[in-house]
């Protein structure tokens, strides 16, 4: 359980489990990234935890410098087939800092913090993206909200993708939304696990003050509406690099 995503990640499950989040979505998220920073045509991006670099292939599709970053060495070889002169891949975890001073915008999306066992690593993936960051750039964090998890969790449900079958339990525990997913595919069977801090504003307002970051909005939906604790379905906070 401690290093979950390292084998989940680069599991072929895995992205046939979520195989729905395709490039329509990842797009008209980044339109609204793109149209709320307003970046000047020299701006760079980093897309933190890119994955595959379905979010870094769209933002450098709309003529900015990207480069991604994720664990998965096999998620980067893929990733690699679409690099061009402004989109670059590369292997790296998180918790370590990158570049110093490099980008004027970081993004980590679709629920790509609290992957670790402590607090002082989650603090230590801010003080990464600090150190990433050009002075007064500015960081976008796409999470879960922990309220409307709690609310509509679904402990148990049984699927079938492309003839592969999944069973996956969920649970909230000590301060854990973990998800144990076992899987079915012909002869062969596995079980891989997810685990995410339950992280809620609150805890995102001390983590990022703490770091060196001060909180320049927070919204609950890909459309950028206001966050509402109770039903908005994400936690997406924006915030600048302090001085």
């Amino acid at each position: 359980m401690k290093s979950w995503y390292r084998s989940w990640f680069d599991s072929p499950y895995y992205h046939l489990l979520y195989r729905n989040r395709d490039g329509r979505e990842a797009s008209a998220f980044i339109d609204q990234i793109i149209k709320y920073f307003q970046p000047d045509t020299a701006a760079h991006f980093l897309d933190l935890a890119c994955g595959q670099g379905r979010h870094s292939i769209q933002i450098n599709q709309k003529g900015f410098t990207t480069t991604g970053v994720d664990l998965s060495e096999q998620n980067i070889n893929k990733a690699k087939a679409h690099e061009n002169g402004n989109l670059t891949f590369h292997v790296h975890d998180m918790r370590l800092p990158f570049r110093e001073n490099a980008f004027d915008f970081a993004l980590n999306l679709f629920t790509s913090f609290g992957y670790f066992t402590t607090s002082q690593e989650n603090a230590d993936v801010l003080n990464a993206l600090h150190f990433n960051l050009k002075p007064k750039g500015k960081l976008l964090i796409d999470f879960l909200n922990i309220a409307e998890v709690q609310k509509g969790l679904i402990h148990s449900e049984k699927l079938s993708i492309e003839g592969v079958q999944f069973e996956i339990n969920r649970k909230i525990e000590k301060g854990f939304i973990t998800k144990e997913i076992h899987v079915s595919d012909g002869g062969k069977t596995a079980v891989f696990y997810e685990s995410v801090s339950a992280l809620s504003k609150q805890d995102f307002v001390g983590l990022l003050g703490s770091t060196g970051f001060e909180i320049l909005d927070i919204f609950g939906n890909y459309n950028l509406a206001q966050f509402d604790r109770e039903s908005s379905p994400r936690l997406i906070i924006i915030a600048r690099k302090s001085p």
